[in-house]
């Protein structure tokens, strides 16, 4: 029987997982269409989408007990590719200012910002399932100890 909890992960999984994958797709494109060739900003592109890939892969294949970590991560990952963005947008990054006009700017803020919210929220609920489970699990009888099992 699968649950409404066990639903909402999945989805939150799936769409963690493309929404990273994306990211990285993006950054993968723009470095090989030119960006590999500016100092600094070009490996940083080229290491988010690597990042960026097995962070898509570990939120799809991680089990339940360490979903809240690997969700967190992605999260702070994400979060901090989208601040980087941000600031090359105003200030600059690494002597780079982009613009808002620049190909694939306004997605990679759509995909960023959306994708830093279901990781965070990913985080969140995985935790808590956990923390329900641990209280949920069976004492042994003699030692009060949790019983192993599940996640």
């Amino acid at each position: 029987m699968v649950t409404e909890a066990t639903a909402t992960r999945l989805v939150l999984r799936v769409a963690g997982a493309g929404l990273t994958a994306t990211m990285a797709a993006i950054h993968l494109r723009l470095w090989a269409e030119g960006y590999r060739d500016l100092a600094t900003i070009g490996p940083l592109f080229l290491l988010n989408a690597v990042i960026g890939a097995v962070l898509a892969v570990a939120l799809l294949l991680t089990p339940v007990r360490g979903l809240p970590a690997v969700a967190a991560v992605t999260a702070l990952f994400t979060a901090g590719t989208l601040g980087a963005l941000v600031l090359s947008l105003t200030t600059g990054l690494f002597g780079f200012v982009e613009t808002l006009d620049a190909e694939l700017v306004r997605p990679t803020l759509y995909v960023e910002a959306a994708g830093t919210v279901v990781s965070a929220v990913l985080a969140v609920t995985a935790a808590g399932l956990l923390r329900h489970r641990r209280r949920e699990r069976p004492r042994h009888p003699h030692t009060g100890v949790h019983a192993q099992g599940g996640g």
